[in-house]
């Protein structure tokens, strides 16, 4: 494959995964409106965005079972068909009830990009220009949950709210018939049964770094989803201040996720991995500290949140491609599952710290130090991947 080949497709991966995510908090200023356009309550409206993060989940175990049976192509392409028509029916959806099952649809058709994103950038890309890939994967997604909303409103305020569902179809269409000329890598040719989520599930090594990249990621999002009810409601601050740290610590994340590789390529993939989780783990309880003494000043907060960021940053990418290395084969089930823990700790993390959060930073920042400090204890735990010798990752270079 020609290196603008590659370039085309990893740049379609992307605009998939944005899709994915662009799902949620692209749609995400409408909600509010619902209630006024369906005739219905606060509580309904908020399952359109309930469906969808529900059928992602699921969505990724069963595409990660089905890449055992067709090719990743045929599952990429029937999925983005789907999303593509499940979101042009959520802009003519007759009631809140219709609407609500198409987009649970819709976010099963969501989970492809997630699982087969990372193998085929596995295939693009030697090691270290994977670890970039992946990091620069990283740091378009960081900026959806930012720029969605932005244009999401733009769209309600000049189109009306179907807009958003019919940019995200449109979308999804270019997509998918780009990925039909252009075709993907073609697939690895592997002897005998891939293997099965239970395999994985007992792999110790795989185990050690989806677990421990769920929890750091989790633990981080722990803290943002919690983040603006603390601020202004316990912290006397406004919901610019949680614009701000959010601007701060995403420029951080993004700046090292794409300096992760070279700097794994010199001190190693795995103390890299561990530095970032030790610095994530540090930085929470940072925030605990200054929560127990009563601080209230909301400045405070990036100084102290965003090593977090740059924590994640700098083992986020390296971390996640180690995970897939160590799936092997089985890379399709290997990707759903981390994404899969992912959702599931950023889930449990929020429901935990919800009955807590009036209590204000110290109560937060407890639950995401919890999260985080767990994440440490896993690596010191379980058994690492080896270290490629000098020769062999030059090689892989090559």
């Amino acid at each position: 494959m020609t290196n603008s080949r590659r370039a085309i497709t990893f740049s379609l991966l992307i605009l998939c995964a944005t899709l994915s995510l662009a799902g949620t908090d692209l749609i995400l200023p409408a909600v509010p409106q619902l209630p006024e356009i369906f005739g219905t309550d606060r509580a309904t409206a908020q399952l359109v965005l309930a469906a969808y993060v529900g059928g992602g989940g699921l969505g990724l175990l069963l595409y990660g079972r089905l890449a055992d049976h067709f090719s990743r192509k045929a599952l990429l392409l029937s999925s983005l068909g789907a999303f593509a028509a499940a979101s042009l029916a959520c802009a003519f959806s007759p009631d809140i009830t219709a609407l609500i099952a198409l987009r649970f649809i819709q976010g099963v058709a969501s989970a492809a990009a997630p699982v087969f994103g990372p193998g085929l950038i596995r295939q693009l890309f030697t090691d270290k220009a994977a670890v970039r890939a992946i990091g620069f994967l990283g740091s378009v997604e960081s900026l959806v949950p930012a720029l969605a909303p932005i244009f999401g409103v733009l769209l309600l305020t000049h189109f009306g709210w179907q807009s958003s569902f019919e940019l995200l179809g449109v979308l999804t269409l270019l997509a998918a018939g780009l990925i039909l000329v252009l075709g993907l890598p073609q697939e690895e040719k592997t002897s005998g049964v891939r293997g099965s989520y239970g395999q994985l599930l007992t792999d110790r090594i795989f185990m050690r770094y989806a677990l421990s990249q769920a929890l750091t990621l989790g633990g981080l999002l722990t803290f943002v989803f919690g983040a603006p009810t603390v601020i202004v409601a316990s912290m006397g601050g406004s919901l610019n201040d949680f614009i701000v740290m959010q601007v701060i610590n995403i420029s951080g994340f993004i700046i090292v996720a794409n300096l992760t590789a070279r700097i794994a390529e010199r001190f190693g993939a795995e103390s890299v991995i561990l530095t970032g989780t030790v610095m994530a783990a540090l930085s929470a309880l940072a925030l605990l500290a200054y929560g127990l003494t009563g601080g209230t000043n909301t400045l405070m907060l990036p100084l102290l949140f965003t090593p977090m960021a740059i924590g994640l940053g700098l083992r986020g990418p390296i971390g996640f491609y180690r995970g897939i290395l160590a799936s092997g084969a089985n890379n399709a089930r290997g990707s759903a599952l981390i994404v899969f823990f992912i959702f599931m700790v950023t889930t449990l993390g929020t429901v935990i710290a919800a009955p807590i959060i009036a209590a204000g930073l110290a109560a937060l920042a407890f639950v995401a130090t919890a999260i985080h400090l767990l994440s440490v204890v896993l690596l010191l735990l379980l058994p690492a991947m080896p270290e490629p010798t000098r020769e062999a990752a030059g090689a892989s270079m090559l």
